[in-house]
């Protein structure tokens, strides 16, 4: 089967700012339980997707285009670019935006079930 990912847009997501376009690569169902998102997310220039905790599931961010402003759940703050992975594990806190004024940010997510 080859079909077009689910696009969806959300807003000030998690108390952050701006516009983040999900494009969903499988659905919570074709992940079988495994997890509950696989998406190509695009941070819009300023947008950012607010601080917030993992709680049964972890995630890991892979940077594919744009810089990015990373917040690890020591507080510790990365820039970060294509090739970066950011991991987020069960229980942390994270959160990114995207500085540029003209540039997208994208990245490929993916929320895994704690086992």
């Amino acid at each position: 089967m080859v079909r077009k990912p689910q696009v969806e847009y959300k807003y000030d997501l998690r108390g952050g700012k701006g516009e983040i376009e999900f494009n969903h690569i499988l659905s919570q169902d074709e992940m079988m339980g495994h997890g509950t998102m696989f998406a190509k997310l695009i941070l819009k220039p300023g947008s950012v997707l607010g601080r917030h905790q993992h709680v049964g599931n972890k995630e890991p961010y892979y940077i594919v285009s744009g810089t990015g402003i990373y917040t690890d759940n020591d507080g510790t703050v990365t820039t970060v670019g294509p090739g970066d992975v950011c991991y987020i594990d069960v229980g942390d806190f994270h959160g990114i935006e995207n500085p540029s004024k003209t540039e997208n940010l994208e990245l490929i997510a993916l929320i895994l079930n704690e086992a």
